[in-house]
């Protein structure tokens, strides 16, 4: 009679161990690829078709795929004001935003102290509430009736038929307050990791305050401040809630064309040519912004 041992579970070879630790990255990286095929790859393919689609269709009729790469020079013809106004009020926006955030991301990372942690509450606060909330706030606070119009005519800095509701001013301040946080945050981060040492042999080195901010606080805070600005211009150069609550039809930005063509005309060959020439325009604007600052590993 022949004893065999007891047959015990197969351990896996080192190969299938190492084959199998290769693949984990990439299954943990199924969901999220999964939805971003779903939510964005479908509706952007789809977004694509219905900018080609015959223009004299219409919801009650539809649309015939024609191929229409009409639809892209008329809406450029028709709408480059709007286009051209979206890009100035954001990087209008921008300007104002970078002068009030850097000093308080500096303020908050290098001299808060034990407020640090309070006054980072404060930047993110107004992110608790709606946006639309937000903004109606600030048409009340620019209102012509309210304290602070009052205030300036007061003063003399407004005509007594001035106002500030209903301007450019108006939506280039409710871009600023709106999107600020996100310029905040990434600038905080990378003010924060910064070395007070470094700042320190600076000055002993004889460098005064503006050469130390010029040649080490600036290029050590570069990531944040790419990330930052990237992060305000994207969303501000497509909003349109700022304009349609806080100016006039002269101060629509192509946002608000957009709305109007999918929910208003329901020209959606419009609508979506568009999007599409929005988002084509952003990113040309992002990728020479890059590249101009040579920061193409930020990404």
């Amino acid at each position: 009679m022949t004893l065999r041992a007891p047959s015990g579970p197969a351990h896996p070879t080192p190969a299938a161990r190492s084959g199998g630790r290769r693949l984990l990255p990439y299954l943990l990286l199924l969901p999220g690829a999964a939805w971003l095929l779903l939510f964005f790859g479908v509706p952007l393919v789809q977004l694509a078709a219905a900018s080609l689609y015959d223009p004299s269709g219409s919801l009650s009729t539809g649309y015939a795929m024609t191929w229409a790469f009409g639809n892209y020079p008329d809406v450029v013809q028709a709408y480059w004001p709007q286009f051209l106004r979206s890009f100035g009020y954001a990087g209008s926006a921008l300007v104002l935003a970078l002068l009030l955030g850097y000093p308080l991301a500096y303020a908050i990372a290098q001299r808060a102290g034990r407020w640090k942690n309070l006054l980072l509450v404060c930047v993110v606060a107004p992110m608790f509430t709606s946006f639309l909330v937000r903004t109606l706030a600030w048409k009340t606070i620019l209102s012509d009736h309210g304290a602070l119009v009052g205030l300036l005519r007061d003063v003399h800095l407004l005509g007594p038929d001035g106002r500030l509701l209903a301007t450019p001013f108006a939506v280039v301040l409710g871009l600023t307050y709106n999107f600020l946080p996100f310029l905040v945050l990434p600038l905080y981060v990378s003010l924060e990791r910064m070395d007070r040492r470094v700042l320190e042999a600076a000055a002993d080195l004889y460098a005064n305050p503006v050469q130390v901010f010029r040649r080490v606080t600036l290029p050590l805070s570069r990531p944040g401040l790419v990330a930052g600005t990237l992060l305000f211009f994207i969303p501000a150069s497509g909003d349109y809630i700022n304009a349609e609550l806080l100016g006039t039809p002269n101060e629509y930005m192509i946002g608000n064309v957009i709305d109007s063509a999918f929910l208003v005309r329901l020209d959606y060959p419009q609508g979506a040519a568009l999007s599409f020439l929005l988002m084509a325009a952003i990113l040309a604007v992002v990728f020479g912004y890059l590249r101009r600052a040579g920061t193409e590993d930020v990404l």
